[in-house]
């Protein structure tokens, strides 16, 4: 470290002769730090604008500043960096780095603002993910602040990749009209639209105060819930919900819509074909940049396949931050059961991921080979796994399990498909979709397969790396 360097941290962390005394924090938590003007004026524009005559308060020869909306721990970070050009942010918790950025913002520490914005671009999404609850401060706090429109942009894309986010947070009933219509508006908002329009409702009647059946309204309820609906309705794609849930979930709120538009909605759903008359926003994306072809499992089933894969935690990956192409190779409802057209269909295509709906169930059981399904003998790997999904439209269910014996990983033979450790996949001529697990242990963990399998469907998928 050069000497003079070297003085100014010792300066830093004596403070003596120090002509300025800065109150940083809120009650209960409020701090006072001492540090030198020539130095803040030096590093900030701010302190330059704050030690002139206008701003100057002085009393018994030091300046007095009063920063309240700055914490303690981020002041001493931007002192240390006044004084000695050092910044960790990797040791900072996530909600702590924007707080910072907003906070050298104010100070107009230009060198600062600039590393701080890069550091978030590049590592943001996973900062994001790792703290869902602190989206929505953050939001609000970079709304329409067009230094940060590449932080504010990420933020909505979290928010439009994993809705849940928004939707589950305790915070949600008080996000502000004009930030919650933007996201509403966007197309790649990945929910199904029923889900946004109950949530919608939900966000009306806590700002209203009123309970959720339409029974129990009165005139003053319907006039004023409708009113605060009305600017929001344009961004509900009505025609994208399915007959049912319309009927149940949205018809009954209908003192609440435009009658046209309840009109043309039911006569929409109860006659077959008819095209819509309203001009309406169209569907939105929810496979935003994974067009994977699949009758059984969606893009976050594949999001989860990707992580496990590369043995990384999911939150480092979303729909527009992918790996892999998947490509369907082999699907039982549409080309049988049979081991021949599973074996020319599979064969000799790399890497693959299978997945199979239990009959009778809602369990998913599959699978990850990493080398191919040609040859007749046991294949030898150590990045293999099984997975089930107790419930396969619920992905917190899952559970996996890499391979413990790489010698006895995969099995191929002309006779089997699938065919992995302990879970049998031979082909019979009088029962081909019955599959056995007899679970020995010695393979792969135990993750709740069971032992009798009929399989109503299988699909095969080829694993395709992304070139960067």
């Amino acid at each position: 470290m050069p000497f003079f360097l070297t003085d100014y941290e010792k300066l830093y962390e004596t403070r003596i002769e120090y002509d300025v005394i800065i109150y940083v924090g809120e009650e209960p938590n409020i701090k006072e730090e001492h540090a030198h003007s020539y130095i803040l004026c030096a590093r900030s524009q701010y302190f330059q604008v704050a030690f002139s005559k206008i701003w100057a308060e002085k009393k018994d020869g030091k300046f007095i500043f009063k920063k309240p909306n700055i914490s303690p721990q981020l002041f001493d970070i931007i002192l240390r960096f006044f004084y000695c050009g050092k910044i960790e942010l990797k040791n900072l918790q996530g909600l702590d780095i924007w707080n910072l950025l907003i906070a050298v913002d104010e100070l107009n520490i230009q060198p600062l603002i600039s590393h701080i914005q890069e550091f978030l671009i590049e590592n943001g999404a996973e900062i994001l993910h790792e703290n869902p609850t602190d989206i929505l401060d953050i939001l609000e706090k970079f709304y329409q602040h067009e230094t940060f429109e590449n932080l504010w942009n990420l933020c909505l894309e979290t928010i439009c990749d994993d809705p849940k986010i928004l939707f589950n947070s305790d915070k949600f009933i008080n996000l502000e009209a004009p930030l919650l219509e933007l996201l509403l508006k966007r197309d790649d908002f990945y929910i199904k639209e029923i889900v946004i329009w109950e949530n919608l409702l939900k966000w009306c009647f806590a700002r209203q105060n009123i309970k959720s059946d339409p029974e129990k309204w009165n005139k003053d309820d319907i006039t004023n819930i409708g009113r605060l609906l009305h600017k929001f309705i344009p961004s509900i794609r009505f025609y994208n919900i399915e007959s049912t849930d319309f009927f149940c979930k949205v018809y009954s709120y209908k003192e609440i819509l435009p009658q046209d538009l309840i009109h043309e909605l039911s006569e929409f759903h109860r006659v077959p074909n008819i095209k819509s008359k309203a001009n309406l926003a169209p569907l939105r994306k929810l496979n935003l940049k994974l067009n994977i072809d699949s009758n059984l499992i969606e893009s976050d089933h594949f999001i989860l396949f990707a992580s496990w894969i590369d043995k990384k935690d999911p939150s480092n990956y979303n729909r527009r931050k992918f790996p892999y192409d998947f490509k369907l190779l082999y699907r039982s409802s549409k080309d049988g059961f049979n081991a021949e057209l599973f074996h020319r269909n599979c064969d000799d295509k790399g890497a693959t991921i299978w997945v199979a709906k239990i009959q009778s169930s809602t369990q998913l059981i599959g699978g990850y080979n990493p080398l191919d399904w040609n040859g007749n003998d046991w294949k030898n790997t150590a990045d293999s796994f099984l997975f089930s999904f107790t419930d396969g439209k619920i992905i917190s269910t899952a559970k996996l399990g890499y391979v413990k014996d790489a010698s006895r990983a995969v099995y191929c033979g002309k006779n089997f498909g699938p065919h992995m450790g302990d879970l049998n996949c031979a082909y019979y001529i009088r029962s081909p979709n019955k599959w056995n697990y007899y679970y020995s242990g010695d393979s792969y963990p135990n993750i709740g397969i069971p032992k009798d399998i009929t399989v109503e469907d299988y699909e095969v998928f080829q694993i395709i790396k992304k070139s960067i």
